[in-house]
């Protein structure tokens, strides 16, 4: 801090002659060592800290705890004689004066009068410079004096030490070494313990993450300084001063924003006031499966910019200040517990922070049609029953015609309905929708914990009403769950500053909302679309040792594109998109767009490893031919030769069912 020369000349006459130049607050109780705000701290499954949730980041700490050059780092750059004045130096003062007057800018704030300033800024104003601070610079000075009569040297340096803010909202050295060294004050290293000391001249100017060779540069002038104040030795100084600085984070963002987000808003919904700090969030997130996350969708969304015929905004290339690029969301669930393991809400929270997971809405397209499927096998519907997929005209509402079409624009005929799903073919599920009833599929999605409204026209069935991302996801956990939902859990538990819990919360499933063999069966679809149907880019990434099933969507016109997959371990969305729908590019396409960004997720990831899904016991299996749905005989190619499960009661010979009996085009000859 550089002060006038008045100021200097002021501050170096006798105390008791001196006053204010005009009226400002007291003093006061400014001596005074207040209570510091802490922060909330946000913990993953495996007990490292993603975020804190707070004004101030804070975790104050026993300076005892601390290595003890930790401190005297601080004491030899920003007050030397620290444990020998009262709480002004007044040498250092004089020190001042003459840099000032040579053109310099050197301090002569103590410690403990820095400490005030930092406690009691309602009273230290200490952006107050030149002859308007004179006051200030008074009161400061008589506080600090009165501070060091109440308290001992000790306990001012603890406080300084805990009160220091370090840039990015970190307040105090314990956020400090966590956030920019991934470890507790207490396990610095020297060299990091001199990177610390070098912030509070400057924070943004000395970051050691973002300029690291500046962090460095003043490091070790701070390790010169220690070594003449005797507090370590020149050889210990050398080896600080080899070391790199090396820091865990770029640019203080935590890994999971999105995430810590979500679980600030259920803890004050539930009445724990996380923004007033002082509480330990113990969460579901898997640490490594959400960097993973964090990495294929920056790399995917970076791909599709990058190809042929994109012709968008790009990340790389937007305007400053505009989000108007691609923009994606990533979520991963654990099927069994409902435990959210990684959510990704978008591709930069700095620039975007509008969590697109959990607060947007958007048409699923396609990847809504499992809900109608599993409705069809409900009823009976075999997997073998042919469907046409042919050209439709429905008369909707006020005379309007609806005419769905496939995304090829061509129609296959007469296709078993196994088929119909691993092919992804749309008046087939507009069909299954009106033979089944629109409110008996709603109904369904109700069950399987969809809250969104689903209006009842057959283009819901392809996916054409609005759902929120992660009621989607959460939706699909009945099918590798065997049609048990289950609630989306982001906490475990969450305890006060005494240790207390104050928040639990178990697994929440919901009552089942289909039979194991039709959720199997259904999840057996989804199985073959992953294996050959629409989603094969991901088996890119994922071998086919790997059991995956999942569906992809594409709404009309290429606004919005998704892929949700399913694991023996795991359920993961991708959806991709802009804020302001509009099409992400020609040709665009859920299994192309979408499906890969899933698949490197988990191919990056330890989920995916379980064992083969095996069939619950009651299903009947038959060897059929693929292109007829008709049992395989002898003249049946082997390449056509496939296992289908079925319902009891409705296998080859049991119930026999087509599309005639189905949608009533006469009777069965």
């Amino acid at each position: 801090m550089r002060l006038a020369l008045p100021t200097l000349l002021v501050l170096a006459t006798p105390l008791a002659a001196q006053q204010p130049a005009a009226a400002k607050p007291s003093t006061g109780e400014a001596w005074q060592i207040t209570p510091l705000a802490q922060s909330s701290q946000v913990y993953a499954r495996d007990g490292s800290l993603i975020g804190e949730i707070g004004k101030e980041w804070r975790t104050s700490v026993s300076i005892r705890t601390l290595p003890r050059y930790l401190p005297q780092a601080f004491v030899a750059v920003e007050d030397q004689r620290f444990y020998q004045h009262d709480g002004v130096d007044l040498v250092g003062i004089a020190g001042a004066m003459k840099d000032n007057l040579l053109g310099g800018s050197r301090g002569a704030s103590t410690i403990t009068q820095q400490l005030v300033g930092n406690l009691h800024p309602d009273i230290i104003d200490r952006s107050e410079r030149g002859l308007a601070g004179v006051p200030r610079k008074l009161r400061e000075q008589r506080a600090a004096r009165e501070m060091e009569r109440h308290y001992t040297k000790e306990q001012i340096l603890e406080a300084y030490l805990n009160t220091i803010r370090f840039g990015h909202n970190w307040y105090g050295v314990e956020a400090a070494a966590r956030h920019f060294f991934g470890k507790s004050a207490a396990q610095v290293t020297l060299a990091e313990a001199a990177s610390l000391a070098a912030l509070p001249k400057g924070p943004a100017i000395y970051d050691p993450a973002r300029h690291p060779e500046r962090n460095r540069n003043r490091r070790d002038a701070i390790l010169n300084l220690m070594v003449d104040q005797k507090y370590v030795t020149k050889e210990q100084a050398a080896a600080a001063k080899r070391q790199k600085v090396v820091t865990v984070n770029s640019g203080g963002l935590a890994i999971a924003p999105w995430f810590v987000d979500v679980v600030r808003t259920q803890m004050e919904r539930a009445g724990v006031p996380v923004g007033q700090g002082g509480y330990k969030v113990m969460t579901t997130l898997d640490p490594a499966l959400q960097r993973a996350a964090v990495v294929a969708l920056v790399e995917g969304t970076a791909a599709v910019e990058a190809r042929p015929g994109y012709r968008n905004p790009t990340y790389a290339r937007q305007a400053k200040g505009s989000t108007d690029y691609l923009q994606g969301m990533v979520v991963a669930m654990d099927p069994l517990t409902g435990d959210v393991r990684a959510l990704v809400g978008g591709r930069n929270y700095a620039e975007a922070p509008f969590n697109r997971a959990v607060n947007g809405v958007r048409q699923p397209g396609s990847a809504f049609k499992p809900f109608v499927y599993a409705r069809a096998i409900l009823d009976s519907i075999p997997a073998n029953a042919i469907v046409p997929d042919t050209s439709l005209e429905l008369l909707v509402d006020r005379g309007n015609v609806y005419r769905p079409r496939n995304a090829d624009g061509e129609f296959l005929g007469n296709i078993t309905l196994r088929e119909a799903l691993v092919r992804s073919r749309n008046p087939v599920a507009v069909q299954l929708w009106q033979r089944v009833t629109g409110d008996s599929v709603v109904a369904l999605t109700r069950r399987m914990g969809i809250r969104s409204y689903i209006a009842p026209w057959p283009s819901s069935a392809i996916g054409a009403s609005a759902l929120q991302p992660l009621d989607l996801v959460a939706a699909f956990t009945a099918f590798p769950n065997l049609g048990v939902p289950v609630e989306p859990r982001f906490v475990f538990r969450a305890d006060d500053a005494q240790g207390r819990t104050v928040y639990s919360q178990g697994v929440r499933t919901l009552p089942p909302a289909m039979s194991p063999e039709v959720a199997f069966i259904v999840r057996d679809f989804m199985r073959d679309a992953v294996d050959r149907g629409t989603a094969t880019a991901v088996r890119r990434y994922v071998p086919h040792s790997v059991p995956v099933a999942g569906k992809t969507g594409t709404t009309d016109d290429n606004t919005d594109v998704w892929f949700i997959g399913a694991t023996t371990d795991l359920v993961a969305g991708v959806w991709l998109g802009f804020d302001r729908p509009r099409p992400i590019m020609s040709g665009a396409a859920g299994g192309t767009l979408a499906a890969p960004i899933f698949g490197q997720m988990l191919a990056r990831s330890a989920y995916g490893r379980g064992a083969p899904w095996t069939p619950p016991p009651g299903l009947v299996t038959a060897e059929l031919d693929r292109a007829s749905g008709a049992l395989a005989d002898a003249r049946t190619p082997t390449d056509q030769r496939y296992l289908e499960y079925f319902l009891a009661g409705t296998e080859p010979g049991a119930l026999r069912v087509d599309a005639r009996r189905l949608f009533g085009w006469g009777p069965i000859p």
